[in-house]
């Protein structure tokens, strides 16, 4: 062996490859893992937390001369029948009649009425539902109530029933409908259900809840899909109590349906619900939550991932969360022994957003008190815009058979 010479430097230790190869997969390991949590920990904030909806149609120009204006072909732009266009991140709000023509990628369609905004110089918008802004369009009495919740008073707009609803004796009608507008929305969503509930009776509550921007805020801001947000139905149940009504008919939208069927097993007027509407409702959140994983792509383990972290207590480190969420007591397919009222589902099979899977599976297990309307190309609570036909006979053909 020869003597190694001061100073000099030491030859390298040989590495033996197998470690090499370790070291790289533990590395690779460790980064997927920390890419999974960074991952899950996303899906579980996106989840509960309140988000406002994002322009995702092109606006490619206005021809206000002709009254029709030019979208980018989306599977919202194109639908038949009316809706409105709230452009420019929610400064313009335009009414749209029927598709025009459609080519090469671009969709033109009517224009009704800008009722607000520069339509000229809009570039992006979305396709809403609600079409109407107040329910003073339909040129009935509105008054602007509050409705006290547990995290605060609320406001909330009451449409009292048609004159010709009272009685022989002249006796008011003891009817009301609550309306219960979906996640990321408002009550001006339910404005449209106005016409066919006055027409049948029907005093007509439409409420705000916890974190939609109207309502008060709770402890944490963050969504429950239901969990807590049906305190402040109850709230509104005890409002119609005190105000006359004897019976009352849930309506909920989207996440709203979760919200009046939680309602009508935990609130404390629950004797007085006669009935319940859903519109593209959320029955149950398993479904509707892997749902919009497949549609980004997200592995199921992280999927599951996410679930554990909203309805476990150690969860709220990530999310903010107050407190875990029960997705089992959120699942009204595994519940549906304990619907107890009679219950009309509308919701369309090509819904986008809230899957009719779960709507379906419930009208499957209660044919007794769940009648379910399907519609085909009608997407998320946009029925009564494609089809208000089918959409307004539905609820009034229901609420007559109540009335028997």
């Amino acid at each position: 062996m020869t003597p190694q010479h001061r100073g000099s430097t030491p030859a390298p230790a040989r590495v033996p490859a197998w470690t090499v190869v370790a070291l790289a997969a533990g590395t690779v390991a460790a980064l997927a893992a920390a890419a999974g949590a960074v991952v899950t920990a996303l899906m579980s904030k996106a989840i509960v937390t309140p988000s406002e909806p994002v322009d995702d149609v092109k606006v490619l120009g206005y021809d206000e001369e002709a009254g029709v204006v030019s979208l980018a072909v989306t599977a919202d732009s194109i639908l038949p029948g009316v809706y409105s266009l709230r452009f420019s991140g929610d400064t313009g709000h335009a009414r749209l009649g029927e598709v025009r023509d459609v080519a090469d990628g671009v969709v033109r369609r009517t224009v009704l009425k800008v009722d607000y905004g520069d339509l000229h110089a809009a570039r992006a918008g979305r396709i809403s539902g609600w079409f109407f802004i107040h329910p003073r369009e339909f040129d009935v009495p509105v008054d602007e109530v509050e409705v006290f919740t547990p995290v605060g008073p609320a406001p909330a707009w009451y449409v009292p029933a048609a004159p010709e609803a009272h009685g022989a004796s002249g006796t008011p009608s003891t009817h009301w409908v609550i309306q219960v507008h979906g996640r990321g929305v408002r009550r001006g969503e339910t404005i449209r259900a106005v016409p066919v509930f006055r027409d049948a009776g029907y005093h007509s509550l439409h409420i705000s809840y916890r974190n939609d921007g109207e309502a008060p805020r709770s402890h944490d801001g963050k969504y429950a899909l239901g969990d807590t947000e049906w305190q402040d139905l109850d709230a509104a149940l005890t409002y119609a109590v005190d105000h006359g009504a004897t019976d009352v008919v849930l309506m909920g939208w989207s996440m709203g349906g979760a919200i009046t069927l939680q309602a009508m097993g935990r609130a404390v007027h629950r004797d007085v619900v006669r009935a319940i509407v859903l519109e593209s409702p959320a029955v149950d959140w398993h479904d509707v939550l892997r749902f919009h994983g497949r549609a980004r792509h997200v592995p199921e383990l992280i999927g599951d991932a996410a679930f554990a972290t909203i309805t476990h207590r150690w969860g709220g480190i990530v999310t903010g969360q107050d407190q875990p969420l029960d997705l089992d007591r959120l699942d009204f397919v595994k519940r549906s022994a304990e619907v107890d009222v009679p219950v009309l589902i509308l919701h369309s099979d090509d819904d986008g957003y809230v899957p009719s899977t779960g709507s379906r599976q419930l009208a499957e297990a209660r044919p007794d008190l769940v009648t379910f309307v399907p519609f085909s190309v009608a997407r998320h609570t946009k029925l009564w815009n494609y089809d208000r036909a089918a959409w307004n006979g539905a609820i009034a053909r229901f609420l007559d058979e109540l009335a028997l």
